[in-house]
Protein backbone atom coordinates (compact mmCIF):
# COMPACT_ATOMS: atom_id res chain seq x y z
CA UNK A 1 0.00 0.00 0.00
CA UNK A 2 1.40 3.00 -1.02
CA UNK A 3 1.64 5.82 2.18
CA UNK A 4 2.48 8.82 -0.54
CA UNK A 5 0.62 11.94 0.47
CA UNK A 6 -1.13 13.68 -2.82
CA UNK A 7 -2.19 17.53 -2.73
CA UNK A 8 -6.31 17.50 -2.82
CA UNK A 9 -6.01 19.89 -5.78
CA UNK A 10 -4.27 17.38 -7.52
CA UNK A 11 -6.16 14.22 -6.88
CA UNK A 12 -9.31 16.01 -7.71
CA UNK A 13 -7.67 16.28 -11.04
CA UNK A 14 -5.99 13.92 -11.91
CA UNK A 15 -9.21 11.61 -10.76
CA UNK A 16 -11.62 13.77 -12.86
CA UNK A 17 -9.36 13.79 -16.05
CA UNK A 18 -8.63 10.20 -15.91
CA UNK A 19 -12.93 9.06 -15.28
CA UNK A 20 -13.37 11.57 -18.53
CA UNK A 21 -11.23 9.75 -20.73
CA UNK A 22 -7.97 12.08 -20.85
CA UNK A 23 -4.83 12.50 -19.25
CA UNK A 24 -4.07 15.20 -16.57
CA UNK A 25 -1.46 17.22 -16.93
CA UNK A 26 -0.42 17.69 -13.39
CA UNK A 27 0.25 14.65 -10.91
CA UNK A 28 1.20 12.22 -13.47
CA UNK A 29 4.17 10.73 -10.64
CA UNK A 30 1.44 9.94 -8.01
CA UNK A 31 0.17 7.39 -10.74
CA UNK A 32 2.95 6.32 -12.99
CA UNK A 33 2.81 2.52 -13.42
CA UNK A 34 4.97 0.34 -16.20
CA UNK A 35 6.27 1.76 -19.26
CA UNK A 36 10.03 2.05 -17.49
CA UNK A 37 12.06 0.79 -20.87
CA UNK A 38 9.60 3.28 -23.13
CA UNK A 39 10.51 6.29 -20.58
CA UNK A 40 14.01 5.07 -20.50
CA UNK A 41 15.00 4.93 -24.36
CA UNK A 42 13.08 8.42 -24.91
CA UNK A 43 15.33 10.15 -21.75
CA UNK A 44 18.32 8.35 -24.16
CA UNK A 45 17.05 10.44 -26.66
CA UNK A 46 16.67 13.34 -24.39
CA UNK A 47 20.72 13.12 -23.63
CA UNK A 48 21.13 13.57 -27.63
CA UNK A 49 19.30 16.93 -27.58
CA UNK A 50 20.79 18.69 -24.98
CA UNK A 51 24.56 17.54 -26.35
CA UNK A 52 23.17 19.44 -29.77
CA UNK A 53 21.92 16.62 -31.50
CA UNK A 54 18.06 15.74 -32.51
CA UNK A 55 15.86 13.20 -32.09
CA UNK A 56 12.18 11.87 -34.00
CA UNK A 57 10.01 8.99 -32.27
CA UNK A 58 6.69 7.82 -32.89
CA UNK A 59 4.37 6.21 -30.27
CA UNK A 60 1.96 4.13 -31.54
CA UNK A 61 -0.70 2.88 -29.82
CA UNK A 62 -4.42 2.48 -29.98
CA UNK A 63 -6.97 4.85 -28.47
CA UNK A 64 -6.79 4.72 -24.43
CA UNK A 65 -3.65 2.54 -24.49
CA UNK A 66 -1.51 5.36 -23.09
CA UNK A 67 0.01 7.49 -25.61
CA UNK A 68 -0.69 10.31 -24.10
CA UNK A 69 0.49 9.38 -20.39
CA UNK A 70 3.41 8.87 -21.84
CA UNK A 71 3.65 11.95 -23.88
CA UNK A 72 2.41 14.23 -20.71
CA UNK A 73 5.56 12.01 -18.63
CA UNK A 74 8.34 12.94 -20.76
CA UNK A 75 6.91 16.35 -21.13
CA UNK A 76 7.32 17.11 -17.41
CA UNK A 77 10.17 15.33 -16.86
CA UNK A 78 12.06 17.15 -19.71
CA UNK A 79 10.61 20.94 -18.31
CA UNK A 80 12.38 20.02 -14.93
CA UNK A 81 15.50 19.25 -17.13
CA UNK A 82 15.16 23.16 -18.47
CA UNK A 83 13.83 21.92 -21.51
CA UNK A 84 10.95 24.05 -23.73
CA UNK A 85 8.51 22.23 -24.54
CA UNK A 86 5.67 22.64 -27.69
CA UNK A 87 2.88 20.40 -27.66
CA UNK A 88 -0.16 20.47 -30.11
CA UNK A 89 -3.05 18.04 -31.05
CA UNK A 90 -3.96 17.54 -34.79
CA UNK A 91 -7.22 18.31 -36.29
CA UNK A 92 -8.92 18.86 -39.54
CA UNK A 93 -8.19 22.45 -39.32
CA UNK A 94 -4.28 21.63 -37.96
CA UNK A 95 -1.69 19.42 -39.95
CA UNK A 96 1.57 19.45 -41.32
CA UNK A 97 0.75 21.39 -44.82
CA UNK A 98 -2.45 22.57 -46.18
CA UNK A 99 -3.52 24.64 -48.41
CA UNK A 100 -5.55 27.23 -46.25
CA UNK A 101 -3.54 27.64 -43.48
CA UNK A 102 -3.77 24.19 -41.48
CA UNK A 103 0.18 23.98 -41.58
CA UNK A 104 0.58 27.17 -40.09
CA UNK A 105 -2.53 26.76 -37.05
CA UNK A 106 -0.46 23.73 -35.91
CA UNK A 107 2.19 26.28 -35.60
CA UNK A 108 0.36 28.31 -33.90
CA UNK A 109 -1.43 26.07 -31.25
CA UNK A 110 2.38 24.83 -30.87
CA UNK A 111 3.56 28.32 -30.08
CA UNK A 112 0.68 29.31 -27.99
CA UNK A 113 1.46 25.95 -25.90
CA UNK A 114 4.96 26.71 -25.29
CA UNK A 115 6.11 25.52 -21.99
CA UNK A 116 8.59 25.79 -18.90
CA UNK A 117 9.13 24.49 -15.91
CA UNK A 118 8.11 28.00 -14.59
CA UNK A 119 4.95 28.20 -17.25
CA UNK A 120 3.83 24.50 -17.58
CA UNK A 121 0.07 25.43 -18.70
CA UNK A 122 2.12 27.33 -21.99
CA UNK A 123 1.90 31.12 -23.13
CA UNK A 124 5.38 31.57 -22.20
CA UNK A 125 7.23 33.11 -24.94
CA UNK A 126 6.90 36.47 -23.91
CA UNK A 127 8.38 35.28 -20.50
CA UNK A 128 11.39 33.15 -22.18
CA UNK A 129 12.83 36.73 -23.80
CA UNK A 130 12.52 38.89 -20.92
CA UNK A 131 14.04 36.41 -19.45
CA UNK A 132 16.68 35.81 -21.65
CA UNK A 133 17.18 40.32 -22.21
CA UNK A 134 17.64 39.66 -18.36
CA UNK A 135 20.31 37.07 -17.85
CA UNK A 136 22.16 39.03 -21.26
CA UNK A 137 22.35 42.60 -18.91
CA UNK A 138 23.06 40.39 -15.91
CA UNK A 139 26.28 38.37 -17.54
CA UNK A 140 27.26 41.89 -19.19
CA UNK A 141 27.49 43.75 -15.70
CA UNK A 142 28.95 40.86 -14.13
CA UNK A 143 31.96 40.67 -17.18
CA UNK A 144 32.23 44.44 -17.33
CA UNK A 145 31.72 45.77 -13.80
CA UNK A 146 30.05 48.90 -14.87
CA UNK A 147 27.10 50.28 -13.45
CA UNK A 148 23.61 49.86 -14.84
CA UNK A 149 23.75 53.51 -15.47
CA UNK A 150 26.76 53.77 -17.41
CA UNK A 151 26.13 54.19 -21.23
CA UNK A 152 28.74 51.69 -22.18
CA UNK A 153 26.88 48.80 -20.47
CA UNK A 154 24.48 49.59 -23.15
CA UNK A 155 27.21 48.64 -25.99
CA UNK A 156 28.28 45.62 -24.01
CA UNK A 157 24.95 44.09 -24.21
CA UNK A 158 24.44 44.85 -27.53
CA UNK A 159 27.96 43.16 -28.69
CA UNK A 160 26.61 40.05 -26.47
CA UNK A 161 22.85 40.06 -28.08
CA UNK A 162 24.76 40.12 -31.60
CA UNK A 163 26.95 37.01 -31.11
CA UNK A 164 23.64 35.44 -30.75
CA UNK A 165 21.94 36.72 -33.49
CA UNK A 166 24.62 35.81 -35.51
CA UNK A 167 24.60 32.30 -34.73
CA UNK A 168 20.73 32.49 -35.78
CA UNK A 169 21.75 34.56 -38.93
CA UNK A 170 23.50 31.76 -40.51
CA UNK A 171 20.55 29.40 -40.32
CA UNK A 172 17.19 29.05 -43.06
CA UNK A 173 14.89 32.46 -42.85
CA UNK A 174 17.76 33.42 -39.63
CA UNK A 175 18.44 36.84 -40.72
CA UNK A 176 14.71 38.26 -40.08
CA UNK A 177 14.47 35.72 -37.01
CA UNK A 178 17.43 37.27 -35.57
CA UNK A 179 16.44 40.71 -36.60
CA UNK A 180 13.18 40.44 -34.64
CA UNK A 181 15.14 39.46 -31.40
CA UNK A 182 17.66 41.91 -32.07
CA UNK A 183 14.17 44.78 -32.37
CA UNK A 184 12.23 43.01 -29.61
CA UNK A 185 15.90 43.41 -27.22
CA UNK A 186 15.60 47.39 -27.99
CA UNK A 187 11.74 47.94 -27.42
CA UNK A 188 12.34 46.10 -24.33
CA UNK A 189 14.61 48.59 -22.82
CA UNK A 190 13.22 51.85 -24.57
CA UNK A 191 10.01 50.61 -22.93
CA UNK A 192 8.37 50.51 -26.32
CA UNK A 193 5.56 47.67 -25.56
CA UNK A 194 3.86 48.36 -29.35
CA UNK A 195 6.65 47.05 -30.68
CA UNK A 196 7.41 44.10 -28.32
CA UNK A 197 3.68 43.06 -28.74
CA UNK A 198 3.97 42.85 -32.91
CA UNK A 199 7.33 40.82 -32.36
CA UNK A 200 5.28 38.36 -30.19
CA UNK A 201 2.82 38.44 -32.91
CA UNK A 202 5.11 37.66 -35.76
CA UNK A 203 6.64 34.87 -33.78
CA UNK A 204 2.76 33.80 -33.22
CA UNK A 205 2.48 34.09 -37.19
CA UNK A 206 -0.13 36.50 -36.42
CA UNK A 207 0.68 38.47 -39.22
CA UNK A 208 -1.43 37.63 -42.60
CA UNK A 209 0.56 39.44 -45.10
CA UNK A 210 4.12 41.00 -45.66
CA UNK A 211 2.72 43.84 -46.35
CA UNK A 212 1.35 44.14 -42.66
CA UNK A 213 4.40 42.98 -41.17
CA UNK A 214 6.75 45.65 -43.51
CA UNK A 215 4.40 48.13 -42.12
CA UNK A 216 4.60 46.94 -38.34
CA UNK A 217 8.35 46.00 -38.00
CA UNK A 218 9.72 46.79 -41.42
CA UNK A 219 10.16 43.12 -41.72
CA UNK A 220 9.33 41.78 -45.30
CA UNK A 221 8.74 38.27 -44.83
CA UNK A 222 5.99 36.11 -42.38
CA UNK A 223 5.96 32.75 -41.52
CA UNK A 224 3.32 30.36 -43.54
CA UNK A 225 2.25 27.04 -44.46
CA UNK A 226 5.17 25.82 -46.28
CA UNK A 227 8.31 26.75 -43.67
CA UNK A 228 6.55 26.89 -40.30
CA UNK A 229 8.90 24.00 -39.02
CA UNK A 230 12.00 26.13 -40.29
CA UNK A 231 11.08 28.80 -37.79
CA UNK A 232 10.80 25.76 -35.21
CA UNK A 233 14.31 24.89 -35.78
CA UNK A 234 15.66 28.31 -35.37
CA UNK A 235 13.72 28.82 -31.88
CA UNK A 236 15.26 25.50 -31.11
CA UNK A 237 18.61 26.87 -31.59
CA UNK A 238 18.00 30.17 -29.85
CA UNK A 239 16.47 29.00 -26.92
CA UNK A 240 19.86 27.14 -26.11
CA UNK A 241 21.68 30.10 -26.85
CA UNK A 242 19.15 32.04 -24.19
CA UNK A 243 20.03 29.38 -21.42
CA UNK A 244 17.58 26.60 -21.99
CA UNK A 245 18.57 22.47 -22.45
CA UNK A 246 16.89 22.01 -25.73
CA UNK A 247 13.67 22.22 -27.63
CA UNK A 248 10.60 19.05 -27.40
CA UNK A 249 8.43 19.16 -29.78
CA UNK A 250 4.87 16.80 -29.15
CA UNK A 251 2.76 16.21 -31.54
CA UNK A 252 -0.30 14.21 -30.85
CA UNK A 253 -3.29 12.76 -33.16
CA UNK A 254 -1.60 11.72 -36.56
CA UNK A 255 -4.91 9.56 -36.88
CA UNK A 256 -5.79 12.84 -38.28
CA UNK A 257 -3.54 12.69 -41.23
CA UNK A 258 -4.84 9.49 -42.15
CA UNK A 259 -8.50 10.68 -42.33
CA UNK A 260 -7.78 13.30 -44.87
CA UNK A 261 -10.12 11.83 -47.75
CA UNK A 262 -7.50 13.77 -50.50
CA UNK A 263 -4.86 11.94 -51.68
CA UNK A 264 -2.55 14.48 -53.04
CA UNK A 265 -3.13 16.47 -49.57
CA UNK A 266 -2.51 13.81 -47.57
CA UNK A 267 0.23 12.69 -49.23
CA UNK A 268 1.57 16.34 -49.11
CA UNK A 269 1.32 15.95 -45.17
CA UNK A 270 3.30 12.93 -45.71
CA UNK A 271 6.07 14.80 -47.42
CA UNK A 272 6.36 17.07 -44.69
CA UNK A 273 6.54 14.21 -42.29
CA UNK A 274 9.21 12.78 -43.93
CA UNK A 275 11.25 16.54 -44.22
CA UNK A 276 11.32 16.51 -40.44
CA UNK A 277 12.21 13.13 -40.02
CA UNK A 278 15.23 13.57 -42.35
CA UNK A 279 15.94 17.14 -40.62
CA UNK A 280 16.19 15.23 -37.49
CA UNK A 281 18.37 12.06 -38.15
CA UNK A 282 20.45 14.01 -40.85
CA UNK A 283 21.98 16.44 -38.45
CA UNK A 284 19.72 19.13 -40.03
CA UNK A 285 18.09 20.31 -36.72
CA UNK A 286 20.03 21.13 -33.47
CA UNK A 287 18.74 21.24 -30.03
CA UNK A 288 15.40 19.75 -30.77
CA UNK A 289 13.61 16.48 -30.16
CA UNK A 290 10.64 15.26 -32.23
CA UNK A 291 7.58 12.93 -30.70
CA UNK A 292 4.76 11.74 -32.83
CA UNK A 293 1.46 9.96 -31.69
CA UNK A 294 -0.71 7.89 -33.70
CA UNK A 295 -2.49 4.73 -34.07
CA UNK A 296 -1.11 1.24 -35.31
CA UNK A 297 -3.74 1.92 -38.00
CA UNK A 298 -2.79 5.49 -38.58
CA UNK A 299 0.95 4.02 -39.40
CA UNK A 300 1.09 0.67 -41.08
CA UNK A 301 -2.34 0.70 -43.22
CA UNK A 302 -1.00 0.73 -46.48
CA UNK A 303 -3.86 2.67 -48.85
CA UNK A 304 -3.60 5.68 -46.17
CA UNK A 305 -1.89 5.30 -43.73
CA UNK A 306 1.86 6.88 -43.29
CA UNK A 307 3.29 3.74 -44.74
CA UNK A 308 0.99 4.68 -48.16
CA UNK A 309 4.12 7.13 -48.45
CA UNK A 310 6.82 4.47 -49.50
CA UNK A 311 9.56 6.82 -48.13
CA UNK A 312 8.53 6.67 -44.75
CA UNK A 313 7.44 2.93 -44.85
CA UNK A 314 10.75 1.80 -46.07
CA UNK A 315 12.25 4.42 -43.07
CA UNK A 316 9.69 3.34 -40.06
CA UNK A 317 9.22 -0.38 -40.77
CA UNK A 318 9.69 -2.82 -38.21
CA UNK A 319 12.34 -5.39 -38.25
CA UNK A 320 12.14 -9.33 -38.13
CA UNK A 321 12.91 -9.98 -34.88
CA UNK A 322 11.08 -6.85 -32.91
CA UNK A 323 7.68 -8.34 -30.99
CA UNK A 324 5.34 -7.88 -28.73
CA UNK A 325 7.64 -8.24 -25.42
CA UNK A 326 11.06 -7.39 -27.11
CA UNK A 327 10.40 -4.45 -28.58
CA UNK A 328 13.22 -2.31 -30.02
CA UNK A 329 12.81 0.28 -28.08
CA UNK A 330 16.40 2.51 -30.13
CA UNK A 331 13.83 2.17 -33.11
CA UNK A 332 12.19 5.25 -34.74
CA UNK A 333 8.60 3.54 -33.22
CA UNK A 334 8.12 2.57 -30.46
CA UNK A 335 4.67 0.32 -29.92
CA UNK A 336 2.97 0.59 -26.69
CA UNK A 337 2.26 -3.05 -25.65
CA UNK A 338 -0.90 -2.89 -23.21
CA UNK A 339 -0.13 -2.61 -19.50
CA UNK A 340 0.02 -6.64 -17.78
CA UNK A 341 -2.59 -7.10 -14.68
CA UNK A 342 0.46 -6.77 -12.27
CA UNK A 343 0.87 -3.11 -13.47
CA UNK A 344 -2.97 -2.33 -13.52
CA UNK A 345 -2.85 -4.02 -9.87
CA UNK A 346 -0.67 -1.40 -8.72
CA UNK A 347 -2.11 1.26 -10.67
CA UNK A 348 -5.33 0.56 -9.02
CA UNK A 349 -3.60 0.53 -5.59
CA UNK A 350 -2.30 4.03 -6.19
CA UNK A 351 -5.64 5.87 -7.42
CA UNK A 352 -7.84 3.47 -4.59
CA UNK A 353 -5.06 5.62 -1.80
CA UNK A 354 -5.49 8.84 -3.47
CA UNK A 355 -9.37 8.80 -3.60
CA UNK A 356 -9.81 7.82 -0.32
CA UNK A 357 -6.87 11.02 1.02
CA UNK A 358 -9.29 13.03 -1.67
CA UNK A 359 -12.73 12.51 0.19
CA UNK A 360 -11.47 11.66 3.55
CA UNK A 361 -12.01 8.38 4.13
CA UNK A 362 -10.66 5.12 5.20
CA UNK A 363 -9.88 2.95 2.17
CA UNK A 364 -12.45 0.26 2.19
CA UNK A 365 -10.93 -2.05 -1.09
CA UNK A 366 -8.79 -4.59 -0.16
CA UNK A 367 -5.79 -6.08 -1.80
CA UNK A 368 -7.85 -9.10 -2.35
CA UNK A 369 -11.23 -6.65 -3.86
CA UNK A 370 -8.56 -5.12 -6.35
CA UNK A 371 -7.60 -8.57 -7.49
CA UNK A 372 -10.66 -9.63 -7.99
CA UNK A 373 -11.37 -6.11 -9.95
CA UNK A 374 -8.79 -6.77 -11.91
CA UNK A 375 -9.38 -10.24 -12.93
CA UNK A 376 -12.72 -9.59 -13.89
CA UNK A 377 -11.42 -6.92 -16.26
CA UNK A 378 -8.84 -8.88 -17.92
CA UNK A 379 -11.65 -11.82 -18.36
CA UNK A 380 -13.58 -10.05 -20.97
CA UNK A 381 -14.02 -11.81 -23.75
CA UNK A 382 -10.79 -10.27 -26.48
CA UNK A 383 -9.28 -8.79 -23.42
CA UNK A 384 -5.86 -9.65 -24.16
CA UNK A 385 -5.85 -7.75 -27.57
CA UNK A 386 -8.40 -4.86 -26.75
CA UNK A 387 -8.49 -3.90 -23.50
CA UNK A 388 -6.50 -0.95 -22.43
CA UNK A 389 -5.57 1.31 -19.28
CA UNK A 390 -8.40 3.46 -19.95
CA UNK A 391 -11.00 1.33 -19.58
CA UNK A 392 -9.92 0.01 -16.81
CA UNK A 393 -9.28 3.25 -14.99
CA UNK A 394 -12.29 4.51 -15.48
CA UNK A 395 -14.40 1.68 -14.32
CA UNK A 396 -11.90 1.39 -11.17
CA UNK A 397 -12.53 5.33 -10.23
CA UNK A 398 -16.40 4.97 -11.28
CA UNK A 399 -16.32 1.55 -8.56
CA UNK A 400 -14.64 3.74 -5.93
CA UNK A 401 -17.24 6.63 -6.45
CA UNK A 402 -20.39 4.22 -6.17
CA UNK A 403 -18.67 3.25 -2.92
CA UNK A 404 -18.20 5.89 -1.23
CA UNK A 405 -21.52 7.37 -2.52
CA UNK A 406 -22.97 4.25 -0.89
CA UNK A 407 -21.47 3.40 2.27
CA UNK A 408 -23.83 0.11 2.98
CA UNK A 409 -22.91 -1.02 -0.56
CA UNK A 410 -19.68 -3.59 -0.85
CA UNK A 411 -17.81 -4.06 -4.07
CA UNK A 412 -19.55 -7.58 -5.02
CA UNK A 413 -22.70 -6.22 -4.68
CA UNK A 414 -22.30 -3.59 -7.07
CA UNK A 415 -19.96 -5.65 -9.86
CA UNK A 416 -22.68 -8.04 -9.47
CA UNK A 417 -25.08 -5.15 -10.83
CA UNK A 418 -26.77 -5.50 -14.36
CA UNK A 419 -24.97 -2.63 -15.57
CA UNK A 420 -21.54 -3.77 -14.51
CA UNK A 421 -22.03 -7.34 -15.70
CA UNK A 422 -22.96 -5.81 -19.19
CA UNK A 423 -19.52 -4.18 -19.06
CA UNK A 424 -17.70 -7.28 -18.25
CA UNK A 425 -19.35 -8.78 -20.94
CA UNK A 426 -18.92 -6.35 -23.69
CA UNK A 427 -15.05 -6.39 -25.38
CA UNK A 428 -14.39 -3.57 -27.86
CA UNK A 429 -13.35 -5.04 -30.78
CA UNK A 430 -13.67 -1.90 -33.30
CA UNK A 431 -10.60 -0.12 -32.33
CA UNK A 432 -11.86 2.55 -35.20
CA UNK A 433 -15.89 2.92 -33.67
CA UNK A 434 -17.19 6.26 -33.75
CA UNK A 435 -18.39 6.16 -29.86
CA UNK A 436 -14.59 5.17 -28.90
CA UNK A 437 -12.57 6.99 -31.19
CA UNK A 438 -13.68 10.46 -29.69
CA UNK A 439 -11.97 9.89 -26.62
CA UNK A 440 -8.25 11.67 -26.46
CA UNK A 441 -5.35 9.43 -25.51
Amino acid sequence: MTNEKVPRRIAQMVLNSLKGGVVPRIGLPYITVGRKNEIEALLHDVDIVADGGASFRFIVGRYGSGKSFLLQTIRNYVMDKGFIVLDADLSPERRLQGTRGQGLSTYRELIGNLSTKTKPEGGALTLVLDRWINTVQTEALQETGLSPEDPALGKAVDQKIFTVTSEINELVHGYAFAQLISRYYHAYLEDDENTKQNVIRWFRGEFATKTEAKAELGINIIITDDDWYDYLKLFAVFFRLAGYAGMMLMIDELVNLFKITNTVTRQNNYEKLLAMYNDALQGKARYLGIIMGCTPQALEDRHRGIYSYEALRSRLSEGKFSKPGARDLLAPVIRLDPLNPEEMLVLCEKLSSMHAGLYGYAERLTEEDRQLFVKIEYSRVGADSNITPREVIRDFIELLDLLYQNPDADMKTIIGSDEFSYAESEAVSNETSADFAEFKV
